[in-house]
């Protein structure tokens, strides 16, 4: 990615999370973060990544809320942007932060299950000892 393309996508970052927390008044959205941008190098189209926690419906309900908002979004942002065009934007939910809270509940139960043999195989030498 340019130069160029990073500071566009983070600029994109930075106002999409503007717009989303203090003009939309859309109870739906609710609160959620705005992970990542990726644009393509034309700078014509935008991907904007955001997580949620929550419910499958409330993850549902933001993702409409976002939809009914794109043309507002999308509107201000030509407003603020200053480029020759406004990118086209979609919004993702970005499920790699479920992802790393799933991974770390793993690794916690593989750390649990590990002591617990460890506690048995000791305990089991101390019997054999006795």
């Amino acid at each position: 990615m340019s130069l160029r393309s990073e500071k566009v996508a983070q600029w994109l970052k930075e106002e999409v999370s503007k717009i989303i927390h203090d003009e939309i008044k859309d109870p739906r959205i609710g609160f959620l973060t705005i992970s990542k941008v990726e644009i393509s190098a034309d700078l014509r189209f935008a991907k904007i990544y955001y997580s949620i926690l929550g419910t499958e419906e409330q993850k549902k309900n933001a993702q409409q809320g976002l939809k009914s908002a794109y043309k507002y979004i999308r509107r201000l942002l030509g407003e603020r942007l200053k480029i020759k065009f406004t990118p086209d934007i979609c919004f993702k939910l970005d499920k790699s932060c479920e992802y790393s809270m799933r991974m770390n509940e793993l690794f916690e139960k593989i750390k649990q299950d590990r002591l617990q043999q460890e506690k048995k195989g000791k305990d089991h030498d101390q019997a054999a000892n006795t």
